[in-house]
């Protein structure tokens, strides 16, 4: 099968690859990149966990090409925070005990990101529609939208 020559900017650092025509973002994150954060559910997009941002806004990666995403700048929650100094998102979640089991938190990060780069106050109306095409399983959501909202006065 052919290739595909993209060059990508994911987490401030520039890396050219080849890729095949039908490999998803997600792949090439969590395969040949080793940036495991994004983790693959549903496979089809509606469950937000592997949502990343690209070119500031979220993205469902495994539903997305990475041929289609030649110039791209993407982060993924590995690029958010320093080891010894989390994303404000991050620390809230941890804070607020949003993390139950942590399959989905990923994805609601990146997601709250993004509304948050765009809108540094949001209404809790606004955060839940933001968030409201990420599932999750473990928390009923109060929490993750009370870190949101924490992580907002930060």
């Amino acid at each position: 099968m052919e290739t595909v020559t993209v060059t990508l900017k994911i987490n401030n650092e520039t890396t050219t690859l080849q890729v095949k025509p039908n490999e998803t973002l997600l792949e090439t994150l969590r395969e040949r990149l080793d940036l495991t954060g994004a983790k693959e559910s549903c496979g089809m997009g509606a469950c937000g966990a592997c949502t990343v941002e690209v070119n500031g806004m979220p993205l469902r990666s495994c539903i997305a090409l990475t041929a289609e995403m030649d110039g791209a700048e993407i982060n993924t929650i590995e690029g958010l925070g320093e080891e010894k100094k989390l994303h404000p998102l991050q620390e809230s979640f941890m804070e607020e005990g949003a993390v139950q089991c942590g399959f989905c938190t990923s994805g609601m990060i990146m997601t709250a990101k993004t509304l948050l780069d765009r809108n540094a106050a949001p209404t809790k109306e606004e955060i839940i529609k933001a968030l409201s095409s990420n599932v999750c399983r473990c928390t009923g959501y109060k929490k993750i939208v009370t870190a949101v909202e924490q992580a907002a006065t930060k």
